[in-house]
């Protein structure tokens, strides 16, 4: 293809309204976006959003969304078919990794974008595996399992850090109060032993995060989580190096749809992937 000429091509800040836009565009590609990711990833860092802009048509767009001055997430990153291979992702990619500076920047890339990501110094950590399923019976009430909602804003902050390269009150406390979305924590003795939030998506619902200290409490979770969604497809971003979740999704009977490759630039934060048993979303971490 014929690269792009640079004077009428050029990386501008995304405005709001065009989160919108690159919600569908993800949509459009299969990735079944949550209802109201825009609001929530836009309150992330809302400088962190990029379109490449060909001839005054948006052809591409990203985000680098800044968490704080340790750590970024790289996501969203479609451009339009009939553009792909001329330089318009080089030049939206170069914006977003310059804006993000010195910080450690992760993402969940397609399998087939590895080695472009590998060439500009990303590695890979793991995989993550989307399975689906359709919930048929509501869980029966399990002692432990409180709405989020009633847990101290800044213990349940302290524990999702403890599951996430850094803290992230912003995103969470839109996150659990979205609309249509159910977010649950296990608390036993005073102390949060697991956490997790399903959202309503543009088909089914979605789990993200799902955070337990153990498989017992991942399983009574889930099953809390899953009574929100009786009926519908039900979807779980599970890493592949943690058996349990691995054996969770096997005992439900879900369907492994595809995967992704969590990657880091500077470096593998240790994260307790025994302990994530569901990625918070692939977009944003």
């Amino acid at each position: 293809m014929v690269a792009i000429q640079p004077d009428r091509f050029r990386v501008e800040a995304m405005p709001r309204a065009e989160v919108d836009r690159a919600i569908e565009a993800a949509a459009a590609e299969g990735w079944n976006p949550g209802l109201h990711d825009a609001e929530c990833f836009w309150a992330i860092d809302p400088a962190g959003f990029f379109m490449g802009v060909l001839d005054g048509r948006v052809v591409g767009r990203a985000s680098a969304v800044a968490y704080d001055d340790q750590f970024g997430f790289f996501g969203l990153f479609i451009v339009a078919p009939e553009f792909r291979g001329r330089g318009c992702g080089t030049a939206i990619t170069e914006a977003a990794l310059r804006y993000n500076g010195v910080r450690n920047l992760g993402l969940d890339g397609v399998v087939a974008m590895q080695s472009k990501y590998a060439q500009r110094g990303f590695r890979a950590v793991h995989r993550s595996i989307r399975h689906a399923f359709t919930p048929r019976r509501a869980a029966e009430p399990r002692a432990g399992v409180v709405s989020a909602a009633g847990v101290p804003f800044e213990a349940l902050v302290d524990y999702d850090a403890r599951h996430f390269p850094t803290r992230r009150p912003g995103f969470l406390a839109g996150w659990i109060a979205q609309p249509g979305a159910t977010a649950l924590a296990f608390v036993e003795g005073g102390e949060i032993g697991g956490f997790g939030v399903i959202r309503a998506c543009r088909k089914g619902r979605k789990i993200g995060p799902l955070f337990a200290e153990d498989d017992l409490v991942a399983e009574t979770l889930f099953s809390a989580l899953c009574s929100a969604g009786i009926g519908e497809p039900v979807y779980l971003d599970v890493p592949e190096p943690n058996a349990d979740a691995m054996a969770l999704a096997r005992r439900h009977g879900m369907t492994p749809e595809f995967e992704c490759i969590r990657m880091y630039l500077r470096g593998d934060p240790g994260l307790p992937l025994d302990c994530i048993y569901g990625v918070t979303a692939f977009e944003v971490g």
